[in-house]
């Protein structure tokens, strides 16, 4: 055999096998979201792979403000009378017997009251503590606060994952990147899922890793993208001395039509991927400064969020999510690392709630105002609750019963919904999953979670999982 023949019999080899090898592994992890009015494979910047809402939607976007670490509801918003008169007492074996229990097996359990009073507010009537005087002053009227939430992870890595992929397996797609794929962004210049973390001064540090806002297996262009509150917020995106845009766009230009030239023969998908992410970066250049640059921001607003940007906190990075809910980005994730209270939960929930408050309630004000609210579902909680029992002066982690609250978006305003028992450990009326909250989330982007399924392994996955959801028809307005 000469060397002719035998390097065109190696090429043909190797490609037939990339060939064979890519399809097969098409096969096994699928990648084509399933049960759409009509659907496409991959999706796109724009379009989504669903092709269409699966009925009239209600909402266009998510605005998630994530308090990371765990929120006590006992503290904020699920006012316990009964829990406040057993103060100091045992806990009653009878709900604690044979439940999850955190950093407090083998102690004595006593009861730990609300550390703060509750108040009235608005023409609603919402029960609140009185920690939320923004909130509660402004946007009790707009809140639909949901007290019977339960979670499956009694601890706060796996509770991150299950509230933000539905599993507490790593790998998965966050509700971001489904939401993404699915119904793609309403702009190209920005990432249709974006990611900002602030830090406060109490409580433990809750970290936060980028799994938390990974694509999974669904083509990693839909992985969220982390913006940094301080300094650029996306590193490298600014030409550096002496490259124009014009030579840029040269170099961009090239790169992708070698990307183009090398898939085909490689039949490797990221490679795709890489030719969407070099052109969103390139129109990132512009989009990006334009969005972190608030001068055009009327007084008003800025002293409404009590920040004039760009200084790090939960107030500027709300400021940014309106701008951003603005630009058509689908799916914004606020982090706030401040929430997990072991010790000194009296002094802690209200230095956490304090350093959000504003934010939270001018972000509400601000959407309003604009006529995004109506359009934009604001989600507020965390990965869990907290322990009616003390641990010293601080609560332990809990998941049988917790609370958060919605607003816009389809959401029925000023309204209560489901309960804990009287001690505040259990959710027993109305209680929803986490996997319902899901689901009552895509229904209102128009999405059945039953229909969205993306094959992986041989299996039709979902955002929602294989147990049964259901979406809260209660809480829609």
């Amino acid at each position: 055999m000469d060397r002719a023949t035998e390097i065109a019999r190696r090429t043909f080899l190797a490609r037939a096998g990339l060939g064979v090898g890519s399809m097969a592994l098409s096969s096994l992890l699928g990648g084509t979201a399933r049960g759409s009015p009509r659907w496409q494979a991959g999706g796109s910047a724009l379009g989504g792979a669903l092709g269409g809402a699966h009925h009239a939607p209600k909402a266009k976007r998510i605005i998630w403000l994530y308090m990371a670490g765990g929120m006590s509801h006992l503290d904020t918003f699920d006012e316990k009378q009964k829990l406040a008169a057993m103060d100091g007492q045992p806990m009653p074996e009878s709900i604690t017997k044979g439940q999850q229990i955190a950093q407090l097996q083998g102690s004595a359990l006593k009861c730990l009251g609300p550390q703060h009073p509750f108040a009235n507010y608005g023409e609603s009537g919402q029960r609140i503590a009185t920690l939320w005087p923004e909130l509660g002053g402004r946007c009790a009227d707009d809140l639909c606060i949901v007290r019977s939430l339960y979670t499956d992870a009694i601890n706060h890595d796996p509770a991150h994952a299950f509230m933000n992929t539905g599993s507490m397996n790593s790998g998965r797609p966050a509700m971001g990147s489904w939401l993404w794929y699915g119904l793609g962004a309403e702009t190209a210049s920005l990432p249709g899922f974006v990611v900002m973390v602030s830090t406060g001064n109490f409580g433990q540090k809750q970290p936060i890793a980028a799994r938390q806002w990974h694509s999974g297996f669904l083509p990693s262009r839909f992985q969220g993208v982390e913006f940094r509150s301080t300094g650029d917020p996306v590193l490298y995106v600014r030409n550096p001395p002496g490259v124009s845009p014009e030579g840029q766009r040269a170099v961009v230009d090239t790169v992708q039509e070698l990307n183009r030239i090398a898939q085909p023969e490689s039949g490797d998908p990221e490679i795709a991927t890489r030719i969407s992410q070099y052109e969103m970066a390139f129109r990132m250049q512009t989009s990006v400064p334009d969005l972190m640059d608030v001068s055009d921001e009327p007084k008003h607003v800025l002293d409404l969020y009590g920040t004039k940007g760009g200084d790090g906190s939960f107030a500027a990075n709300c400021l940014l999510a309106r701008r951003l809910a603005e630009r058509g980005v689908r799916f914004i994730q606020l982090y706030h690392r401040d929430w997990d209270h072991h010790g000194a939960v009296k002094s802690h929930v209200a230095g956490s709630a304090a350093e959000v408050d504003r934010g939270a309630a001018a972000l509400l004000v601000d959407l309003k105002q604009r006529g995004l609210l109506e359009d934009t579902i604001v989600v507020f909680g965390s990965e869990f609750g907290r322990t009616p029992m003390a641990q010293g002066d601080g609560r332990d982690h809990h998941l049988a019963g917790f609370t958060l609250w919605l607003a816009g978006g389809g959401v029925k305003p000023g309204f209560a919904y489901g309960a804990t028992d009287e001690l505040g450990y259990h959710a027993v009326e109305d209680r929803v999953s986490v996997h319902d909250l899901h689901a009552t989330l895509l229904h209102l982007l128009g999405i059945d979670h039953a229909r969205f399924t993306v094959r992986f392994q041989g299996l039709d996955s979902r955002l929602t999982g294989v147990e049964p959801a259901r979406v809260v028809k209660e809480l829609l307005a």
